[in-house]
């Protein structure tokens, strides 16, 4: 499993402040939105959608929140136009990020993440300069205390899945983007449970960190996804999982 989705998932059980989670509420909706907007309000003919609801879902963000949100999209009542930006940099020990953007202000949005990557001992690079690390997947993470290999390698590579990987206590199902929702889709009709679903940017290579560069590496990471403009950070780091846990803590 890649870094970033490892720390991912260790944050989302161990859960954030009142605070913290109004703030991830206001982007999760902004995102169902704007994919409502540009895809219509069917999740299930618009998979852009479809993954925004199931991130807010896994959040638990509650029920009218998200019709309210798909609503707001397929109305646009809000008047606002929103724009999808990614920018990409690097971390410390040459850490590729992408930061994705949805923001009704290019400029603000542009000046708060290259101050955040030059605060933190990062440098913000040229479109295309680290794209080509990563590669649109669509990313399942599963508890492997509570199922075996077989029984979710049936469900998922039958579904369409690429591959199915442990790491550690869990597995990672990756799939191509237009097999996502079969797959996600096939596992629960197979009762099996999952801790994290999500269209994603999966490293093809990742650079290896030590505890001093990996808490440097996550400061930029949390500053970035602090940001009220940012909806994700991807990054290719690998950090071993007892150092992300102590981060995270």
């Amino acid at each position: 499993m890649s870094g970033h989705s490892k720390w991912a998932t260790i944050k989302h059980k161990k859960g954030k402040t009142d605070a913290k989670r109004g703030k991830l509420f206001s982007k999760l909706s902004r995102a169902i939105t704007v994919a409502a907007r540009e895809g219509g309000t069917d999740a299930n003919m618009n998979i852009s959608l479809a993954n925004a609801v199931e991130k807010a879902r896994a959040e638990s963000m509650p029920k009218e929140n998200i019709e309210r949100a798909i609503q707001r999209g397929g109305g646009g009542a809000d008047g606002t136009a929103y724009e999808s930006i990614l920018y990409e940099g690097y971390g410390p020990a040459g850490v590729a990020i992408i930061v994705d953007v949805l923001t009704d202000n290019k400029n603000r949005s542009a000046a708060e993440v290259r101050n955040i990557f030059s605060n933190h001992g990062g440098q913000l690079a040229q479109p295309g300069a680290v794209a080509w690390v990563f590669e649109r997947k669509g990313s399942i993470v599963i508890d492997g205390s509570k199922y075996g290999e077989d029984e979710i390698m049936a469900a998922a590579i039958d579904a369409g899945a690429d591959d199915v990987a442990q790491d550690g206590d869990e597995f990672e199902v990756l799939t191509q983007p237009a097999d996502f929702t079969a797959v996600r889709d096939a596992l629960v009709a197979a009762g099996i449970e999952f801790e994290q679903a999500e269209l994603t940017m999966v490293p093809k290579n990742t650079v290896k960190l030590e505890e001093k560069d990996a808490r440097k590496t996550m400061k930029i990471v949390d500053a970035l996804e602090d940001s009220d403009d940012v909806q994700e950070v991807y990054a290719n780091f690998d950090i071993p999982e007892d150092v992300l846990e102590a981060l995270a803590g």
